[in-house]
């Protein structure tokens, strides 16, 4: 047995394994052992949390010494002093019991203390080891969220609730019981506790426990003086159960004196003992939970008592409940659907299921300028079938690649005749239509004249479950997931030059593909649909995803309207500004270059003006990307390279707008509408934010003039005016609601400038007459904090020495030590559970959160931002889902969001009733889920273009 000294410097962790086990019973499916049936579902998460547990043992709160502490019995000393103690609690389920001893040997294999004493409870146990390690000047964690330790804390001793990640401290103890720990016991004993039947003062609760508390000092001074009490009732209550009320305190109060058979000293940390642990693991037959531990040891895992199929499953337990049997995939078993008759049989069986999973076949992936080819039905998994409606093949003697020498393929419907068969059930409310990226094909099959609805979506069940862990494209889901590797698109169009449209796939081969698609589509729906409930994203996905998708195709077929003049004029005043900008670099350079050759460029910074920190990579060329020269315009050791990098910064900036924006903008406008239709990803960020894309809207910049100007493109028709609303600091009024900072939400409720708030809390400035600049600093500091910027970052953002930029991150966290609490503890969460979350329930999954190198500061980072900025992607996505129905009856429509800003077009007369419903609605977006401690506030304008309106 390892044993050491328990002294100053050691650090007790006291693990509440009951109540570990109990929330791994609860918090996941039955499983049993295959070989024999035994129940082994709470034993496989209470692994799973052990193993977290000792993977994250480390940095300053890292323990010395660790304990897992159970209940031995249900009868204790407790039972002595009132026989009707927990006289109320149920039996443990049948299914759990076999698991308690199992749970002792897991302890074991972990190589942990396992210390349980016959006639007392595991908080009495906590208790003595707590105060004793106390007495020898130790700290103590105990990982626990039970109320009844919380008379503990103080004095060294603190409490981790391993559920919320949440450290409770003296504060956190006063803030739930409205008094500090040593008068714990007090106010539970006037109040009672149902659960444990303590019996307490009948009519008595905590609030008014605490208030007597408060105000007589302590149970015994308010038990002598109750005849003072002016309110009668409460009054002739603790007169009259007096006595019930001193036994209810034996009954809280722990026992710090409870028999220790294991000495402190032994409850050192031990090294994991491999063969111990791996053979345990591997009789309770848990195949993913092996692997995984003996990779982190280093080792080869143990073959296994019985082979368990792999279901690769990141978010269920360890080894989830057996998935229904799929029948393999038979592309020769797909049906093609080449007549009214056999379409009507189809739709017959659609009805009578009640759903179906569909995927539409184009030939574009634009959806705004895509042809619908066919469309294809699956009712059952292996049952599938596809709707060919517009395949085409050349005319003799014609040209193989124009669409005038193509004519329709023979054994089609024709469309319009299918399209209407296929209307009504498409549209009917009670029929669920199931597909994989729906938002394409909800506007592929909206242009002709099918308004799709309800819809699930399998990608975005994906995105709910598993967001940041891999993407949520069908072909890997279905290789992760189905273990099957559908067919290639390229094995059917090709590639390059000699590319085809799906229109001119043969009709045999698209019966494979496309029938294919709809299958895996409704075998993934299987799959996860059961999978959303037991991770707990159910409401994540039917309140901000799914409904997104109706809302979203309604924006992207909305378009926005451009000025194509606009745009023209812009992209020759910019090119004019790019000649000004190189004669000018030119002339610092001493002589003419390609500025936009990195390689002339770094000949030109380091080797003729010799500027320090010059890198070349394995070309032989100098390093010369956005950083470099940032370090350079900011750090450099040479006045003339400094404005160089600076000159070549501004040039690259006005060049990108040019090429991004202003050129490309124009071939993006579409010929019959005039309008550009963005696209938007809901699946593509993992903290929930949309992505614009073909083209990216969401990208324009707006810190310069030149950025900004673009905006003005963007108009409203005639009679018409954009209007934006754009949530005030959204990221910083959620750091100030999770981390708690009084300072920051008291400055957002009375509307205080909050970089100046900053500022002065920082820097010792006045409010007023504050210099631009330093406020500028704790702006810049406040939004980069965020995102966890450094030093480095922070230098670079403000173009001043590292050292100083690093003084101001330490000062801020100094003067608001929250955000740092706030980060260790989102950091410590995600090396636990692997993940992230969103107040609203958003589950962002870490993987790389414990790797070590380079990966691991930006790891680290993302954790500490995914919480913040996922919580402003899910208000925002709420406003959304709600603004339809908000609007309905206005001459308005919601066309472009960008990040934190919604823009409309509405009518002029419109204007006011607008701003007003829509404010109202995104300023309540995260009620009633979740009640803010700051208000969220929305700025409106409106202009003729964007520009104006924002």
């Amino acid at each position: 047995m390892t044993t050491a000294p328990f002294g100053p410097d050691s650090h007790l962790h006291l693990i509440d394994g009951s109540a570990f086990i109990f929330r791994a019973y609860h918090a996941l499916p039955p499983l049993t052992r295959k070989s024999d049936g035994l129940p082994v579902g709470a034993v496989a998460g209470f692994c799973n949390m052990l193993f977290r547990y000792v993977s994250g043992n480390s940095g300053p709160d890292a323990a010395s010494h660790v304990a897992v502490i159970f209940d031995y019995s249900a009868k204790t000393f407790r039972n002595e002093i009132y026989d009707q103690y927990k006289a109320h609690r149920p039996e443990p389920p049948e299914d759990l019991r076999p698991q308690f001893p199992l749970t002792r040997e897991a302890t074991r294999a972990f190589n942990i203390a396992c210390i349980e004493t016959d006639g007392y409870e595991a908080d009495d146990i906590i208790a003595s080891y707590a105060c004793r390690a106390r007495e020898r000047g130790g700290r103590v964690t105990i990982i626990s969220s039970d109320k009844d330790l919380m008379q503990l804390v103080g004095d060294g001793v603190e409490m981790l609730d391993p559920m919320k990640n949440k450290r409770i401290g003296r504060d956190e103890v006063f803030e739930k019981f409205g008094v500090y720990p040593d008068r714990v016991t007090d106010v539970q004993a006037l109040a009672g506790d149902s659960v444990d039947n303590v019996p307490g003062a009948p009519g008595i609760g905590i609030k008014t426990a605490a208030l007597l508390i408060n105000e007589y000092g302590d149970l015994e001074t308010l038990l002598a003086r109750a005849g003072e009490i002016p309110q009668q009732k409460r009054r002739e209550t603790l007169l009259s159960h007096s006595e019930m009320i001193r036994i209810s305190k034996r009954l809280v109060e722990l026992d710090c004196d409870t028999p220790l058979d294991c000495p402190l000293d032994d409850l050192a940390m031990r090294p994991t003992d491999a063969p111990m642990l791996l053979d345990f693991l591997n009789r309770m037959e848990f195949r993913t939970l092996t692997k995984r531990v003996a990779d982190s040891l280093g080792v080869a895992p143990p073959a296994m008592v019985e082979p368990v199929p792999a279901r690769p499953d990141p978010v269920a337990s360890d080894d989830p409940p057996p998935e229904p049997e799929q029948p393999p995939f038979d592309h020769a078993g797909y049906d093609c659907i080449r007549n009214a008759e056999t379409l009507l049989r189809w739709i017959a069986d659609i009805r009578e299921r009640g759903h179906v999973a569909i995927d539409t076949e184009t030939t574009a992936l634009d959806e705004m300028r895509a042809e619908l080819v066919g469309i294809s039905l699956c009712v059952e998994a292996g049952r599938a079938a596809y709707l060919p409606i517009c395949h085409r093949e050349g005319v003799e003697g014609g040209d193989l690649f124009t669409t005038a020498s193509l004519q329709l393929c023979p054994g089609q419907m024709p469309a319009e005749e299918a399209l209407a068969l296929l209307k009504p059930v498409l549209e009917d409310p009670s029929v669920l239509k199931i597909l994989q990226n729906a938002k394409y094909d909800v506007k592929i099959l909206e242009r002709n004249g099918i308004r799709v609805a309800p819809v699930d979506d399998t990608m975005l069940m994906s995105y709910a479950l598993h967001s940041g862990l891999h993407n949520h494209g069908m072909d890997e889901l279905s290789d992760r997931y189905l273990g099957h590797t559908p067919i290639p698109i390229k094995s059917l169009l090709g590639s390059g030059k000699g590319q085809i449209t799906f229109d001119r796939v043969t009709v045999e081969e698209a019966v494979k593909y496309a029938a294919e698609d709809a299958d895996i589509t409704l075998r993934l729906w299987q799959l996860f649909r059961p999978r959303l409930h037991r991770a707990r994203v159910t409401t994540v996905y039917e309140t901000m995803e799914r409904p997104l998708v109706p809302v979203l195709a309604e924006m992207e077929m909305a378009g926005v309207l451009v000025d194509r003049d606009t745009l023209s004029r812009m992209s020759n005043a910019f090119a004019q500004k790019m000649a000004g900008l190189e004669a000018e670099i030119h002339e610092l350079a001493g002589g003419p270059f390609n500025v936009g050759s990195p390689k002339q460029l770094g000949e030109i910074l380091f080797d003729r003006l010799g500027a320090e920190g010059g890198q070349k990579g394995k070309t032989g060329a100098y390093a010369t990307g956005a950083d470099v020269l940032e370090d350079i315009a900011s750090e450099g050791n040479s006045d003339t390279a400094r404005t160089l990098a600076a000159r070549v910064l501004d040039w690259r900036q006005i060049s990108k707008l040019k090429s991004t924006y202003t050129d490309a903008l124009q071939t993006h406008i579409h010929p019959e509408t005039g309008r550009v239709h963005t696209s938007y990803s809901i699946a593509g960020a993992n903290t929930g934010r949309l992505a614009s894309t073909d083209p990216n809207l969401q990208n324009i910049p707006v810190r310069s003039d030149e950025g900004r100007r673009i905006r003005e493109a963007f108009v409203a028709g005639p009679g018409n005016r954009m209007v934006s609303l754009d949530y005030s600091q959204i990221e910083l009024r959620i750091l100030a609601h999770v981390a708690d900072i009084p300072a920051l939400k008291e400055a957002f409720r009375d509307g205080i400038d909050i970089h100046a708030m900053t500022a002065s809390q920082m820097f010792n400035v006045p409010l007023e007459g504050m210099d631009p600049m330093v406020r500028r600093q704790a702006k810049a500091i406040n939004f980069g904090v965020i995102y966890g910027i450094s030093g480095f970052g922070l230098a670079r953002n403000l173009r001043i020495p590292r050292a100083e930029a690093q003084a101001f991150i330490d000062t801020y966290f100094e003067r608001f030590p929250g955000i740092r609490e706030y980060m260790d503890a989102t950091v410590a969460f995600a090396r636990e559970t692997g993940f992230v979350q969103t107040l609203f329930g958003r589950k962002i999954h870490t993987p790389e959160i414990n790797a070590r190198g380079p990966t691991a500061g930006f790891a680290r980072r993302a954790a500490i931002n995914a919480p913040i900025q996922g919580a402003a992607a899910d208000i925002i996505r709420r406003a959304m889902v709600r603004m339809p129905a908000a609007i309905a009856g206005l001459p308005a429509r919601m066309l472009l969001q960008v990040h934190d800003e919604l823009l409309f077009e509405v009518a002029e007369e419109a204007v006011d009733d607008l701003i007003a419903r829509a404010r109202a609605v995104m300023e309540g977006a995260a009620e009633p889920a979740v009640g803010l401690d700051v208000p969220l506030v929305v700025d409106a304008g409106q202009g003729a273009n964007w520009a104006e309106a924002h």
